[in-house]
């Protein structure tokens, strides 16, 4: 049995910028961070060995790869011509919540079944597998930013060029820095329908439109600033930054807030957040606040009605728990 642990992550700044409408004629840059909030796969041989047994949200059996409903499975599988397998998908929190999920458990498939198969593959690897399968493969919409961070892990400033190369680099922080930036983000689900996916086609049509290009320059500029403030120990304006970026990206398209989004982020301002966004693409799911220590009481007293995620960072990236052959 394999078992692969796969991190999701939280994007600061930058989101859009890894699109290709946008990164093929501008230089893209985001900043994030994985989280300790993982997607689990197991891997092992089925008993019947003509069988494929594919266990997420629904149970699959097939016995061939072409009669797989999952699109990633089915696609996976098909490239790694797996059969007689049996496979759980085991995510911390369920997908669609903008937390980077659909791509953590494609680069943990990759990985599982790669090291199934006796193989070790590089980080890079696996995240340009993900990228490829699906952005080309399954012709999904989105960037390539999630795939990278859930490969590599940690707290990253992750550059998109022209060519469609991709470069990631370690934010040069101190662990003191790095604590501090933890433990001053607050995370509460707020609910709501997360279609990535729609927001992404605005998005991307989006970007004919030179106010909202110039509007996405920012936000990557603003990863820039957001990275050189932790690197000189400035934690506290990336509150400020954050605010910023959420105003510039609700501009982006019409599904990225709503009346209720609006609600929650203006009711953690008035109790003490300086900024915050809703991750992922919009729409729903998961609400960050930047909130010093000594105002966090206050907010999560407004936000009582609502679950707050406790996380930390991950460091480690996609890896490999557990091997036996």
């Amino acid at each position: 049995m394999i078992i692969t642990r796969t991190p999701f992550r939280v994007s600061f700044a930058g989101g859009g910028s890894d699109l290709p409408s946008f990164y093929q004629e501008t230089e893209g840059c985001v900043l994030s961070t994985t989280i300790n909030k993982y997607f689990y796969l197991s891997v092992r041989p089925c008993f019947n060995t003509d069988d494929i047994v594919l266990k997420y949200s629904e149970i699959e059996t097939a016995q061939r790869i072409e009669d797989i409903q999952h699109p990633i499975f089915k696609s996976v599988l098909g490239d790694l011509g797996l059969q007689g397998v049996e496979i759980v998908a085991m995510p911390d929190i369920p997908s669609g919540m903008g937390l980077g999920s659909s791509s953590s458990f494609t680069v943990g498939l990759f990985h599982a079944l790669h090291a199934y198969q006796g193989r070790q593959v590089s980080k890079e690897t696996l995240a340009q597998l993900a990228c490829e399968t699906e952005l080309k493969k399954l012709a999904l919409l989105g960037g390539k930013q999630d795939q990278y961070a859930a490969a590599y892990g940690g707290l990253n400033f992750i550059t998109f060029y022209p060519d469609d190369s991709v470069k990631v680099e370690p934010v040069q922080c101190s662990p003191d820095v790095r604590k501090a930036l933890a433990d001053n983000l607050l995370m509460f689900y707020v609910g709501g329908d997360h279609f990535s996916g729609v927001i992404h086609k605005e998005q991307d049509k989006g970007m004919k439109e030179q106010d909202k290009r110039d509007n996405v320059k920012r936000m990557a500029a603003l990863a820039r600033e957001m990275r050189d403030a932790l690197e000189r120990g400035s934690i506290d304006d990336v509150g400020e930054m954050l605010h910023e970026g959420w105003r510039l990206k609700r501009t982006l398209a019409s599904a990225i807030s709503n009346e209720g989004i609006d609600h929650y982020y203006e009711l953690g301002l008035e109790h003490g957040a300086t900024g915050g966004k809703l991750l992922g693409a919009g729409g729903g799911g998961f609400i960050l606040f930047y909130c010093p220590l000594e105002k966090q009481q206050c907010l999560r007293e407004a936000f009582a009605q609502l679950k707050e995620i406790p996380f930390n960072f991950d460091t480690e990236g996609s890896k490999v728990l557990y091997n036996m052959a």
